[in-house]
């Protein structure tokens, strides 16, 4: 790997990422189905790296655009890397499918044949199946010169077929391709046999496909599918018609150009050259597999397995605060803010605060922002029916949430049926803050009350990554969170806020700021750390102060799920600069900024991670937590994943990560420990019959 004296690349450190959850598939200590979504997750994962990053630099490269990356490396040069290390890790993704995952199916008697392989008897009945419920859902498409090479569309599975006229062995070679029906199951058990023994669909078709084309014999055949770029370019300049230009790029992403073709099996040379011709590709590019194309079927294994618990993560049930369950939430809020923490806490407050604000006669108005929701969002839900209540309901819908564009058009207009005024975020920019604003008349006048997260108001995500939320009546941040709202639907301009700090306009700064005062700190003989949280981290700007912070004796400590572009542990530059990264059950999606000086530890959470994007192109939001419980809180929960030796890799200065040496230490998974924790409230408050814990009383003066 291509190694800047300073920097990591962006691409490769990602990579790293998918090795890392790649490495949860091939850990034993984990429930077998659990490693079958693992297995799925990293080529889910690959695929939208393909269709976005990828494609990112294939357009650099064809615009002959000779810029480098903050780690001094061309489009060229990264593209190639990055061919490489992928045709690596997919290897490695078969082998451990082939080698790790099916075995351990076979001992739990999921077995999948080879037709070849099966009886004259289970084959006939097969061939019946085939015919009677494969057969009629084909279309086998001839290539010759007339009919040219048909569209493949991103991510589909298609048959190719090399094959020649019975009769006549000296007549030219023909070619088609099938498309493997999505409409139809990709598991199919064997028919009339009670044992637990299945095939592939794209495996009965390839084997009884002779029935497609009569006369012929088939010389060769193998399944294909390709990756695309899916990258959109809107072009904003005349937002009102956002909502258009967005539906005609969808329809142009779909015919990208193809940047992967993956291949089952061996392939001749007649069929590689065939392949690689009609998809206009280098060599390269093509992927041959050694098992079924495309793994991200293999969750769908679940119903084969006998019902047992031991095969999956035990199951869990988030804590719910009875007060803000069975109580008033408004009135919990006039006394104390709330700190949610899931998945090990339950998402249902949020919808309990829709929900009491939609039938609440006192609520005015409810403003939101929705970056991605769920499919059948009961957040959506409420949305609506508080507008059909009377309402004044606005609702920011980011059209450009990558892949959720479809479903983002289809919430627009559906709220906007329900009489939502739908808002679609600031030219140039993607909002990516997570706000949620009450608006209420009460006897002392107008109060807010305020949600603001880390990750998505999406109720069946919340089950699955880790986020913070503070819902809260704070007046200061009650009237940022207002300010917010009005620049973004309004024409109001950028303001000073008591509270929030916001990208683009000042989130960077200020965190280079609180870099600045620990250097400061430092330099005065006081002492100064840093702690962050992140997904990512790959601002040069932001990096460059770290390792000016490192070189004054700031103790700098950063947990970083994905990406990091930062080199740790570098002699004369980042000495003092520890990195970890936790992949575990749960996806790590905390945002946290700890800065500590003598006087006590300022504690933010965020929307944002420290990318270019985040930072310059997106409206992200930065907010204080300043109850001293919460903040210890916090701090204690960043200091028990920072000593997880369970589920954390060390990231070495040459880009590579280690696991934690576990020998004469006591084993902690950070996130197995909170869902405890979580489990031991909810066995407290069912004893007390009372709620757990407010973060503070409010100062009502704030």
């Amino acid at each position: 790997m291509f190694l800047h004296k300073k920097y990591i690349n962006r691409e490769f450190s990602w990579l790293a990422f998918n090795e890392r959850v790649l490495d949860e598939a091939r850990d034993r200590s984990n429930p077998l189905m659990e490693r079958l979504k693992f297995l799925s997750i990293t080529g889910s994962n690959l695929d939208e790296f393909f269709m976005v990053r990828v494609a990112t630099l294939h357009h650099q490269m064809q615009m002959s655009i000779s810029d480098v990356d903050i780690a001094g490396m061309t489009a060229t040069q990264q593209i190639e890397g990055i061919y490489d290390w992928t045709q690596q890790m997919v290897r490695k993704q078969y082998n451990t499918y082939s080698y790790m995952l099916l075995p351990a199916l076979k001992k739990l008697g999921v077995t999948f044949l080879s037709i070849s392989a099966m009886s004259p008897e289970q084959q006939k009945k097969l061939h019946l199946y085939f015919k009677k419920e494969i057969f009629p859902v084909l279309t086998p498409l001839a290539v010759d010169s007339s009919r040219p090479f048909p569209f493949v569309s991103n991510q589909s599975i298609h048959i190719a077929v090399r094959l020649q006229k019975k009769d006549d062995p000296t007549s030219p070679v023909k070619f088609a391709t099938i498309e493997v029906p999505s409409v139809l199951s990709r598991i199919v058990q064997i028919p009339y046999n009670d044992a637990r023994e299945w095939v592939l669909l794209e495996d009965v078709i390839q084997f009884f496909m002779s029935d497609l084309f009569q006369g012929y014999r088939i010389i060769e055949s193998c399944c294909y599918r390709v990756i695309r770029d899916m990258d959109i370019e809107v072009e904003e300049g005349d937002a009102i018609n956002l909502l258009n230009e967005m539906k005609k790029q969808l329809r142009i992403r779909e015919r990208g150009e193809v940047l992967r073709l993956d291949v089952e099996g061996s392939i001749s040379k007649e069929m590689h050259h065939e392949l690689t011709h009609s998809f206009s590709i280098d060599d390269n590019m093509i992927f041959i597999l050694r098992g079924p194309v495309d793994l991200t079927f293999v969750p769908k294994l679940a119903p084969l397995l006998p019902e047992d618990g031991s095969l999956y993560y035990k199951e869990y049930v988030p804590y719910l605060d009875a007060a803000l369950d069975d109580g008033e939430i408004f009135e919990q809020l006039k006394e104390a803010d709330y700190l949610l923490h899931h998945p090990y806490e339950s998402f249902k407050p949020i919808l309990n605060l829709l929900q009491q604000a939609t039938d609440d006669d006192a609520v005015l108005a409810i403003k939101m922002t929705l970056y991605r929701v769920s499919g059948n969002s009961p957040v959506i839900r409420q949305l609506e029916r508080a507008a059909k209540r009377g309402k004044q309901v606005t609702v920011l819908l980011e059209l450009k949430a990558r892949f959720d564009e479809e479903n983002n058009i289809l919430w627009a207009r559906q709220l906007e049926k329900a009489g939502c005024h739908v808002i679609y975020g600031v030219l140039g920019l993607k909002t990516h803050a997570k706000l949620l604003l009450v608006v209420r008349r009460e006897s002392d006048g107008i109060r807010r009350y305020v949600h603001l997260g880390t990750g998505n108001y999406n109720d069946q995500t919340a089950k699955l990554y880790t986020d913070f939320g503070l819902m809260t009546s704070n007046r200061q941040l009650g009237f940022d969170v207002s300010a917010l709202f009005n620049m973004l639907s309004g024409f109001a301009e950028p303001t000073l806020f008591n509270k929030l700090i916001t990208a683009p306009y000042s989130l960077r700064n200020q965190v280079l700021e609180f870099i600045n005062v620990a250097i400061e700190d430092q330099k005065l003989g006081k002492k100064a750390s840093i702690a962050m949280k992140l997904n990512s981290l790959s601002d040069r700007a932001i990096i460059d102060a770290l390792y000016k912070a490192s070189a004054a004796g700031v103790t700098i400590r950063l947990l970083i799920r994905g990406i990091c572009c930062l080199r740790p542990n570098v002699a004369g530059l980042s000495e003092n600069i520890e990195v970890q990264s936790i992949v575990g059950r749960y996806l790590e999606h905390t945002r946290m900024f700890l800065f500590t000086r003598e006087e006590g530890t300022n504690v933010y959470l965020s929307s944002a991670d420290l990318m270019v994007r985040n930072l310059d192109a997106r409206v992200e939001t930065m907010f204080p937590i300043d109850d001293n419980a919460a903040k210890t809180r916090i701090v204690q929960m960043f200091e028990t994943m920072w000593l997880d030796n369970v589920k954390t890799r060390i990231l070495q200065e040459d880009g590579s990560y280690k696991r934690v040496d576990k020998r004469g230490k006591k084993r902690l998974d950070a996130q197995a420990h909170f869902q405890t924790e979580a489990e031991d409230k909810r066995s407290q408050q069912r004893n007390e019959e009372r709620p757990m814990y407010p973060l503070r009383p409010l100062d009502q003066n704030t």
